[in-house]
């Protein structure tokens, strides 16, 4: 009776042992701490499936402003950090919490406003825009998010010139959303609003939008990938997010991105540089 027992205890673990055993040994899933215009654009939903058929590797996005998508990172709940604020990724670095940034691709920022216009800042330089928009206390969205592209906003405001703390009013409108939300925001509102090329692209809900300035020089976005530090966080699945780090800027992946396209448009600009810094 006691060998029985026994036998049947012993059963019952390596059942238990057994049926565990295959979730650790095929959990190949990776989280990616990402800004909204790589989701947004659609980028990932591109991208992600192409990079499983060659790996097998499953990727989780979680989409926010790149400030909070570097918060994520630094807590470890993230394994690899996808963002464009290249003076907040270097901070990251600073810090221990990535292994190695690399560039990987490029597009800029537009000015999107009413076709009607009614700042008067079509064709113009950024910074005049500005300057014009905050004249007229022309409706202007801000994020508000600390993402990649409100940190952009924020430096063309000083660029031009224009202290937010005195000059905002009731025409400045922070929303603390992504850029989905601040386009549809600036559609209902007829308002002005900055967003990368990308998101725009892929948006539909224009309305009477229109990209009123573009191609200045200062309205370029570079966007960087790193894996977090496995020394910060032994959590973190080293291995597969290197993996899609180095997808990412190898020849297959770089070609993945350039092959992206709405309406005969490349969203963005394949500039891997596989040193990284």
């Amino acid at each position: 009776m006691r060998s029985r027992l026994c036998a049947m205890l012993l059963a019952g673990l390596f059942g238990i042992m057994l049926a565990a055993r295959p979730a650790t040994a095929e959990d190949r899933s990776i989280v990616v701490a990402s800004t909204t215009s790589t989701q947004d654009s659609g980028l990932f939903g591109h991208l992600l499936p192409l990079f499983k058929a060659k790996t097998g590797i499953d990727v989780r996005v979680i989409a926010q402003g790149t400030g909070q998508a570097l918060d994520t990172a630094r807590r470890g709940d993230a394994d690899v950090v996808f963002v464009h604020a290249r003076a907040q990724e270097e901070k990251f670095l600073a810090e221990g919490f990535g292994v190695k940034r690399y560039e990987v691709m490029y597009n800029d920022f537009v000015l999107i406003g009413p076709k009607a216009d009614p700042a008067g800042v079509k064709g113009q330089s950024i910074e005049a825009a500005l300057k014009a928009i905050q004249a007229k206390a022309a409706p202007f969205v801000s994020r508000g998010d600390r993402s990649g592209t409100h940190a952009a906003e924020l430096a063309l405001w000083k660029l031009a010139g224009i202290d937010l703390e005195t000059a905002r009013g009731p025409w400045y409108r922070e929303i603390g959303q992504g850029m989905g939300a601040a386009l549809n925001t600036a559609s209902a509102m007829e308002a002005y609003v900055l967003s990368d090329r990308g998101t725009w692209l892929s948006f539909r809900n224009r309305g009477d939008l229109a990209i009123v300035v573009e191609g200045d020089k200062r309205l370029f976005n570079q966007y960087g990938v790193m894996l977090v530090n496995p020394e910060k966080h032994p959590q973190v699945k080293k291995d597969l997010g290197q993996a899609f780090v180095d997808w990412l800027v190898s020849g297959e992946g770089q070609a993945a991105i350039a092959g992206y396209q709405i309406d005969g448009q490349q969203l963005f600009f394949p500039n891997a540089e596989k040193k990284g810094s």
